[in-house]
């Protein structure tokens, strides 16, 4: 049986073991600090927790405020809020000044479930990635989640990462390598390759293993910084396979998609087919119920890849 655990849980115990070692850390919250986990460095340093209250443009001010007093401000709310609502003090305030916040979106994607669709963030890569200056993270489980939460400190500027309600299948193992930037490969395959980020990574793999009983190799790739996106590994994916298939839980435009498109494109021109919410808003239920009903499980990965074969 698989191990399960949420990414947000992770990055809630990791930020306590990092105060524990650097009092430069603050941590910064929106009323939500039980969601999003922020609640554990809360109950150990509250002398260095901040609840702003339901203003996501005040906890990102805040934050920089904090920053240029040489913190190390952690802004934790909704994914939703804080990219949407908090967006033009996310641009100028943190980005254009380049200032040393760590954006933490929790909730992100359909499987928030029954908080519905005005709480499913399905646009916070689409809406980040375009914004210079910034590292944007979106860890595979709750290991790489620890991972990425320590090298968060380590970056000098504006990082985002996003991280979700439902548990992840544990896929990665501590010794597993972890740098900002560059991809993992999970699975060698010659046919196609699936770059994906999040949850559909492990979907993806399930869908390799689909894939394989039709005598179809297929390299799986683990994107988890969306920018600054790993070129080389999707350079050398296109010219190995000469197929791509993408995975994410989030909408088809502007997403890990369209960066792997965008690279694919201006070096090596190859079929590209995107799983992802097909430009609609999502809608209360169970995080299962939802994944299949906006075609983000594996069967569906499965389908992308024939089509791209077709094309190829």
């Amino acid at each position: 049986m698989m191990q399960m655990k949420a990414t947000r849980d992770a990055f809630g115990e990791t930020l306590v073991e990092l105060g524990r070692k650097n009092r430069k850390i603050v941590v910064l919250s929106g009323d939500l600090e039980d969601s999003t986990r922020a609640e554990y460095f809360k109950k150990e340093f509250p002398e260095r927790f901040f609840n702003l209250g339901i203003a996501e443009q005040d906890i990102l001010g805040t934050a920089v405020g904090l920053s240029l007093d040489g913190l190390i401000p952690f802004a934790c709310s909704f994914a939703v809020f804080l990219t949407n609502q908090g967006y033009g003090v996310l641009r100028i305030s943190i980005c254009y000044n380049r200032r040393n916040v760590k954006v933490i979106g929790s909730h992100a994607g359909l499987t928030v479930g029954p908080d519905g669709a005005t709480a499913q963030c399905l646009e916070d890569f689409a809406i980040t990635r375009v914004l210079p200056n910034i590292i944007i993270i979106s860890p595979v489980d709750a290991i790489e989640t620890e991972k990425a939460t320590r090298a968060m400190v380590d970056i000098c500027g504006p990082v985002y990462m996003r991280l979700g309600r439902a548990p992840f299948p544990i896929i990665t193992k501590d010794s597993d390598p972890f740098i900002v930037g560059k991809a993992n490969i999970l699975r060698e395959g010659k046919d196609l390759t699936i770059l994906a980020t999040g949850l559909l990574v492990s979907e993806s793999l399930k869908a390799a293993d689909a894939l394989a009983k039709e005598n179809i190799e297929t390299k799986v790739i683990n994107m988890h910084t969306i920018k600054p996106i790993d070129r080389e590994a999707i350079i050398q994916a296109a010219k190995e396979t000469k197929a791509i298939v993408t995975a994410e839980e989030h909408q088809i435009n502007g997403g890990l998609g369209s960066a792997v498109a965008e690279v694919s494109s201006k070096t090596v021109p190859v079929p590209v087919e995107m799983v992802a919410v097909n430009d609609t808003f999502g809608e209360s239920g169970d995080e299962e119920g939802l994944l299949r009903k906006y075609h983000l499980k594996d069967v569906d990965i499965v389908e992308a890849a024939r089509k791209v074969l077709e094309r190829k």
